[in-house]
């Protein structure tokens, strides 16, 4: 069974940095495509960043330059660097593979971003 435990999230300032880590269990990082995916309240979830097994990164447009996507292998856990963070980020942030186990979903990591 797969299971990805998110943390770091919190309330923070616009402008202000926050880093998620996703550890896991029952599956291997490095041989899988890793998303981190965010919802908003009334928002359908999306897909805002994705390392492939390979290292590749790719970015949802509003995140590019911003955000960073890492894989620790030794550890088997993903990290999110989040800067210059805006309201509009403001969402519950879930990791998972792209595409996701479907059942896998937790309660993710609430992150509050004030104006």
């Amino acid at each position: 069974q797969v299971q990805l435990v998110e943390s770091g999230g919190g309330l923070v300032q616009a402008g202000g940095t926050l880093r998620l880590s996703c550890a896991g269990s029952g599956i291997i990082f490095r041989l899988n495509a890793m998303g981190w995916y965010r919802q908003a309240p009334g928002k359908q979830r999306e897909l805002v960043a994705r390392i492939s097994t390979g290292g590749i990164t790719n970015y949802v447009e509003s995140v590019k330059g911003r955000f960073t996507i890492s894989r620790d292998n030794a550890k088997n856990t993903v990290y999110l660097q989040m800067n210059s963070l805006k309201p509009e980020d403001t969402a519950v942030y879930n990791c998972n593979r792209d595409p996701p186990f479907r059942d896998s979903w937790d309660q993710g990591t609430q992150v509050t971003v004030s104006s």
